[in-house]
């Protein structure tokens, strides 16, 4: 539940029993090993197909946890929304129902509103930026995972770089004029409708399991996303041209159980930090040493890719959105813009 900033949060005896019920069902104890501690099974789950890296970073976690624990930590990770939605899934590890799981930071912020600012369009001077703001380690994240903590009883433990998410539509989109009237799909969080917003478009909140279905019936005539998630989920299928407006570059947020992480003994919670750290490297790794290759395979699947070459006003979308974003964040989170852009 989304105790600080839901008015519908659980409170008292019930957020107790609430949170005593679902760290149970997070946690499955295996049967001693001899002398040894008891092993644990901790529920993973999240909304990617697992031909996605967002979705293959998730069964690396696990693997390395497995290995970084010498077994006594094992990860079931349920992939492709199984165990719920976006909102779902957010809200399952806030009350302990599942250990892990990931999301977007607007989706993060769901739980603690201040982390949907790191999903603010053209907020991060390049990948470098945005992978040393996001780090567990930074000023901005310990501040942020602080508030998480506190508001929600989940806690980041790391963000791996998930791609700069470009616009795809069945005609060609030069400019936001492109786009009036036009029904995008948003992810359902306000930073992201107001991005789709922003971009001269209807944005149409519609989670991800259902964009596909949404295409298909024209209840959304576009959507935006990198391009290892338009490729793995075949959306080339459903969309015919794809516009590289790189408006947003993000990184997706893994998070935890908190009281499943006190419930760690040292050496678990060392073994958890090690395969965080091997996971995000290697995911952040994959996503850009794809990005072209993974642009290039849908040209040769039929998307017409549009560009600055093909006459892609970045520079208008850019101005565009950015206003729309000023106007309704930049009081609210004009502090902490300053300070990730004091990142260097």
């Amino acid at each position: 539940m989304t105790y600080r900033n839901s008015k519908k949060g659980l409170s008292g005896l019930t957020r107790r029993m609430a949170l005593t019920l679902g760290v149970a069902a997070s946690i499955m104890a295996m049967a001693p090993l001899g002398a040894e501690a008891q092993s644990l099974t901790l529920r993973y789950g999240h909304n990617n197909e697992p031909a996605s890296v967002a979705g293959a970073q998730a069964d690396w976690f696990a693997e390395a946890l497995a290995k970084a624990s010498g077994g006594d930590i094992k990860v079931q990770v349920f992939p492709a929304s199984q165990l719920g939605k976006l909102q779902e899934l957010a809200e399952a590890v806030s009350i302990g129902s599942i250990a892990f799981s990931h999301n977007t930071a607007g989706g993060i912020g769901s739980l603690y509103e201040p982390f949907a600012a790191l999903d603010t369009p053209y907020l991060y001077r390049d990948i470098d930026h945005l992978m040393k703001v996001t780090d567990v380690d930074s000023p901005v994240m310990q501040e942020l995972n602080k508030g998480l903590i506190e508001a929600a009883n989940v806690r980041v433990i790391y963000a791996h770089y998930f791609g700069r998410r470009n616009l795809t539509a069945n005609k060609a989109v030069l400019s936001p004029a492109d786009l009036a009237g036009v029904k995008i799909r948003a992810v359902p969080f306000p930073i992201y409708t107001t991005a789709v917003e922003g971009m001269g478009a209807v944005p149409i909140p519609v989670d991800w399991s259902e964009v596909p279905t949404a295409l298909a019936t024209g209840v959304a005539q576009g959507q935006e996303n990198p391009v290892n998630v338009i490729l793995s989920v075949k959306l080339y299928d459903v969309q015919s041209h794809l516009m590289l407006t790189g408006h947003m570059s993000n990184a997706e947020v893994v998070v935890m159980n908190e009281d499943v992480w006190q419930s760690l003994t040292d050496e678990q919670k060392a073994a958890v930090k090690q395969a965080a750290e091997e996971t995000r490297q290697k995911a952040t790794k994959a996503i850009q040493d794809k990005e072209e290759e993974e642009t290039q395979a849908l040209r040769d699947l039929g998307m017409t890719v549009i560009g600055p070459d093909e006459g892609l006003d970045i520079a208008a979308f850019r101005a565009s959105v950015q206003k729309l974003v000023q106007e309704r964040f930049g009081e609210k989170y004009g502090d902490l813009y300053e300070k990730i852009a004091a990142i260097k």
